[in-house]
Order: structure tokens, then C-alpha cells, then sequence
């Protein structure tokens, strides 16, 4: 396949700046969970937060850990009210995780917070440089979006 040098530098370019952009999200991200909760926890509650509901296997995929690991971590969040975990109403041999109020509040608390470093980090660039990421934002959702097969059902 031949690639032109543009787009090769461009996605150079991405592989390169998006992996700093999520070292700086992650660690605000962390900085602010609730006293108390690991790493792993935290994890485990965006990922539940994102899918809206899930199942203790898509978590333990997602963290890359065993399910009884896993559902350990779950356990503790159960204990703590930060997750509700009943039986799914499709197979009763699952069980289906879903934040609570008090862990979407603690989830909110943390991305408010990473989202107001953010702003400060940007504050430094001129209005038209942030004009410049919004639009490139865009265009990498787009690029990025899911694509999703016509007709199938």
C-alpha cells in the first residue's frame, strides 16, 4: 500500500500527541477520584459509566483482570453504593452493573475536574489555536467514528 508522505506524517503526528493528551487526562482523571477508591475501581466505574450498564465479564475484559478479581472490585463498589448489581432480566445467570446516583456524582466530580485543567492547559494558546483543535477534533471524530455496515441488521 502506498501511503503519501502527508498522511504518513499525520498519522505519525497522532500516534505521537494523542497518547500525551490521554497521559495528562488519565492523571488528572486519577487525581481526583474519591479518597478511598484504586485505580482499578475507577477504571471500572468510566467503563460502566460509558456502556451504561454492563456485564462483570466486559469488566474484567476491559481491565484486563480475572473475574473473581474483578468481581472483587465490584463487590467493594457494591458495598461502598457506588454500583448496583442485579441479575440481568434476559439471562438470570448474569449479572448486570449500573452506577448509582452517588457514582455517577463521584465520576462527574472527577471529569469536572480534569475538564477545568484542560481549559487551564489551553488558556495558553491563542483563541484561533483553539478554533484550530476544535475543528481537528471534529474531523478525528469523524475520521474515528465507528463505521457501521449498510443493511446489516
Amino acid at each position: 500500500m502506498n501511503i503519501s508522505p502527508v498522511l504518513d506524517t499525520c498519522a505519525a503526528e497522532i500516534l505521537e500527541v494523542v497518547p500525551q493528551v490521554m497521559r495528562t487526562i488519565k492523571t488528572e482523571m486519577r487525581q481526583r477520584r474519591a479518597s478511598g477508591l484504586s485505580v482499578p475501581q475507577f477504571r471500572a466505574m468510566i467503563f460502566v459509566n460509558r456502556q451504561g450498564q454492563g456485564s462483570l465479564v466486559e469488566v474484567a475484559e476491559h481491565l484486563g483482570l480475572t473475574s473473581a478479581t474483578t468481581c472483587r472490585i465490584m463487590d467493594e463498589l457494591v458495598a461502598r453504593q457506588l454500583v448496583l448489581s442485579r441479575p440481568s432480566t434476559i439471562d438470570r445467570r448474569k449479572i448486570v452493573l449500573t452506577l448509582t446516583d452517588e457514582g455517577r456524582e463521584v465520576l462527574e466530580k472527577a471529569r469536572q475536574g480534569t475538564l477545568d485543567r484542560l481549559e487551564e492547559l489551553l488558556a495558553a494558546l491563542s483563541a484561533e489555536e483553539r478554533a484550530v483543535i476544535f475543528q481537528s477534533m471534529a474531523l478525528l471524530r469523524r475520521a474515528f467514528a465507528p463505521h457501521t455496515s449498510e443493511g446489516a441488521g
